[in-house]
């Protein structure tokens, strides 16, 4: 008996899956265990028709291929690979030392050539953890090459992984294309005309790791705005981009990429589903907040999104990760994300607009803004007004932006953060607010008395605490001061 590694996903989680082909005496027969799905069980065609195309073919014996643990749900292609090595090692074709220390992943096509599959560099992040080798499709050599200490064959064919083994070809390593990070700048806010408030609000969110709602009428830039966000922020980790990759790369999102290297940008449409957007289905498959991990989610038309689908961000946004929960399945994804939304004051959109506004104002406005409940609205630090742009401004001939709205400047502020409490302020904890956050005594007394006057929630009037904080680091000051707390409050429209 043969036997070969390969790998199970269950949601990111990726876990060891045992191959076992046993040939035995008995009628000719070729049975896949180990509960496989369809794309599995007919691999069994596949396999036939490779062996063919290379001058090989299958024994006239009793063949069984189990996939252990056998009560653990097998899916996809990329089962094909293994298997027909373990085949070829119990027919003694290839010797089974050669491929015990490696995992094996690809769909083999029925020339005998070997198809990418998806998540190839979670399966290369797990063979590097357990000190493995990983054998896999050379469409994937340049993807699984971006793991340091791995040893990665990419043969294009079966025929060359034999030949590889036996000793008459050498398979040489897939090499890592030159890591080139985005420099951030391509796009910036010199685009849009006027919009100060704006500008400054969409700088302090990326700062601070802070939500923003933005409301105005139609055509005053909300959407060039959030647009700029992932441009704005500093450029990803290695290991961030490590993360963001494998979680593109498992559910076949990387659209023929290897590698990311730019913050991710979803703008899901105001029709997607519940499941669409914080992830579900019969397989709890990811949604648009976890591929949107360490990255942007924007939402347009906020109030046009369905109740139940934005509740459900609810969670997310204050654990930064997702339990999606079937009855056959359950996977945590990370939700790690920057929300950005926006919204217009009203269905027209023009609501204070007299020459403009339907009849039904203000009552229309009223009525469109308790689409949103409270608890999410609490979630969002800085909600602005958009005010329509000047034709002024819009005459004005385009010049650089401001450097104290730049990434370089953003990369300063969060090395300010980091240095102090090792997280944005965005995402201190109380404990950490009550240990970082230094308030001068008129901040203070201006906040509790806003407080009081507006009826704040515990959560706003910690939010607010952690905003007032990036203000100050923004300015370099240690204590929050009065200016910085009235700022603040001033970035939370709605609120009162």
């Amino acid at each position: 008996m043969a036997r070969v590694k390969t790998i199970a996903f269950q949601g990111l989680q990726v876990l060891p899956i045992d191959v076992q082909v046993q040939i035995a005496s008995g009628l000719p027969s070729f049975n896949i265990v180990g509960l496989p799905d369809k794309s599995i069980a007919e691999s069994r065609e596949r396999i036939r028709s490779a062996l063919t195309s290379i001058g090989l073919g299958l024994p006239s014996e009793r063949i069984t291929v189990n996939l252990s643990p056998a009560d653990l749900l097998k899916e996809g292609s990329h089962y094909d690979l293994p298997i027909v090595m373990g085949i070829l090692s119990a027919m003694q074709i290839l010797p089974i030392k050669h491929i015990e220390s490696f995992i094996l992943a690809g769909e083999i096509a029925l020339d005998g050539s070997i198809a990418k599959v998806s998540g190839v560099l979670a399966i290369a992040l797990h063979c590097a953890k357990n000190g493995l080798g990983l054998i896999c499709p050379f469409g994937n050599g340049a993807e699984a090459a971006y793991v340091e200490n791995l040893s990665v064959l990419a043969p294009h064919d079966l025929l060359s992984i034999i030949n590889h083994f036996k000793g008459t070809f050498q398979l040489t390593p897939p090499t890592c294309p030159s890591t080139i990070w985005p420099s951030n700048l391509s796009e910036n806010l010199s685009e849009i005309r006027g919009q100060a408030l704006a500008k400054r609000a969409l700088f302090l969110a990326a700062c601070g790791h802070h939500h923003l709602l933005l409301c105005g009428p139609p055509g005053t830039g909300k959407s060039m705005l959030a647009n700029r966000l992932p441009f704005l922020l500093p450029p990803l980790s290695k290991m961030e981009a490590l993360v963001v990759t494998a979680i593109h790369s498992i559910f076949g999102q990387l659209k023929g990429r290897d590698f990311l290297f730019e913050r991710p940008f979803r703008s899901p449409h105001h029709s997607c589903s519940q499941a669409a957007l914080v992830g579900g289905g019969p397989k709890a498959r990811p949604g648009e907040i976890s591929l949107a991990h360490c990255g942007v989610l924007f939402l347009d038309e906020l109030p046009e999104f369905s109740h139940h689908t934005l509740e459900a961000l609810r969670q997310p946004l204050e654990t930064g990760e997702i339990s999606v929960s079937r009855a056959n399945a359950r996977a945590i994804y990370p939700a790690k994300f920057h929300l950005v939304a926006a919204m217009n004051p009203c269905p027209c959109g023009h609501l204070g607009n007299t020459r403009k506004q339907c009849h039904k104002a203000p009552l229309c406005g009223e009525r469109y803004l308790k689409r949103l409940s409270g608890p999410l609205l609490d979630r969002f630090d800085i909600r602005v007004d958009v005010k329509p742009v000047e034709v002024e401004d819009l005459l004005r001939p385009v010049i650089s932006s401001s450097p104290e709205l730049s990434v370089e400047r953003v990369i300063e502020v969060q090395r300010i953060q980091r240095k102090r409490q090792g997280v944005l302020n965005g995402e201190l904890s109380l404990k950490q607010i009550e240990e970082h956050i230094r308030m001068h005594s008129s901040a203070l007394s201006l906040l509790v008395s806003a407080s009081e006057r507006f009826g704040l929630s515990a959560r706003s009037f910690q939010r607010i605490r952690k905003l007032a904080r990036t203000i100050a680091d923004v300015e370099e000051s240690q204590d929050v001061e009065r200016h910085h707390m009235a700022e603040a409050l001033g970035l939370r429209t709605y609120e009162y």
